[in-house]
């Protein structure tokens, strides 16, 4: 798929609202004093880029293990069976996201649920589908773990993220969390039609999300893309292998430099796998992305350091987090 045009009022909308959409009773009227446009436009836009897949939702992404349970993981899949097992993984309700990448361990996915017991059976479950071993790698320490980033201009250093306030997390919470992470509708009061559906109030609603922003719990509320499909299409896995002393300087300083769109630590497996810290690189070309790698190189923290990329090469499946049991 062609990218947009980087002065088209499309690509406006996905750069300036990927973040912060705005918590009042008619945001695409808000949105669009902001471009210029109508409310209808907006409306219409968003409509188009999620219908032919360039937009996954206008929503939130919920910061992991917070209201539900999740971690990342892998299968080591013979090619003959690559299409068959992915099918299975995918099948399960709680994954959410899932790769096929360069190496041994070849499809890599995210899985979530509403709690660690829960997450611990759909790993099972996928276990057991495709007899193949799972290697989960739960998460141990976020520094970078807001994908938005501007689809023109040159590329930036993310935000440094800080540490969730779990005391701004209420029990009602995950009804809304659930509902924010499949998106709202694209409708002129969205924040009333949910209210509406989860028997609450407009007020409430628009309070809790700005809240839960606040308490960074809600990574982020706005236009969630899909980047492969806006042009970004070499996906870069990077992972490092350090003592553990060494994990948090050199996550802090990789996480700044621009184009490296994710970074945390993940669990070691002894024997298995023994890189603990990641780094996601988005990029629209292999030598674009592998001249971000460089610049992640050259750090101080990172030189001489171990390390491998893992390209992906097929998306088989991207959506948000399953917080609350249907």
């Amino acid at each position: 798929m062609t990218e947009l045009a980087p002065d088209c009022l499309d690509t406006r909308l996905l750069d300036d609202f990927q973040r912060d959409l705005p918590l009042v009773p008619r945001p695409f009227a808000a949105m669009a004093d902001a471009l210029g446009t109508t409310e209808a436009d907006v409306l219409d836009r968003l409509t188009r880029l999620q219908d032919c897949g360039r937009v996954s939702r206008v929503g939130a992404t919920c910061r992991p293990n917070t209201a539900g349970a999740s971690t990342l993981a892998a299968l080591a899949i013979p090619p003959h069976r690559v299409e068959e097992v992915a099918a299975l993984v995918g099948a399960e309700l709680g994954v959410n996201h899932s790769y096929l990448r360069e190496d041994r361990w070849n499809l890599w996915f995210v899985a979530t649920a509403p709690s660690e017991a829960e997450l611990a059976a759909s790993l099972a479950r996928i276990e057991g589908a495709s007899n193949l071993p799972v290697l989960p790698l739960p998460l141990v320490r976020p520094f970078n773990i807001d994908l938005g980033f501007r689809l023109r201009g040159p590329r930036q250093p993310l935000a440094p993220d800080r540490d969730p306030n779990m005391a701004a997390l209420r029990n009602d919470d995950r009804p809304l969390m659930q509902a924010l992470s499949e998106g709202l509708d694209l409708v002129p009061a969205p924040f009333a039609t949910l209210a509406r559906r989860l028997g609450r109030h407009e007020p409430d609603i628009l309070a809790r999300i700005q809240a839960l922003a606040d308490a960074r719990i809600l990574t982020r509320v706005g236009v969630i893309v899909r980047h492969r499909a806006l042009g970004w299409a070499a996906n870069a896995m990077v992972v490092w292998k350090l003592p553990e002393g060494s994990i948090e300087p050199a996550g802090q300083a990789l996480s700044q430099v621009p184009g490296v769109t994710l970074c945390y630590q993940r669990r070691t497996v002894p024997g298995l796998w023994d890189w603990p810290l990641f780094c996601m690189i988005h990029a629209r070309s292999r030598p674009e992305a592998l001249e971000v790698l460089d610049r992640a190189r050259a750090l101080p923290e990172l030189a001489d350091v171990p390390h491998k990329i893992l390209f992906s090469v097929h998306c088989f499946k991207q959506r948000g987090a399953l917080i609350e049991a249907a």
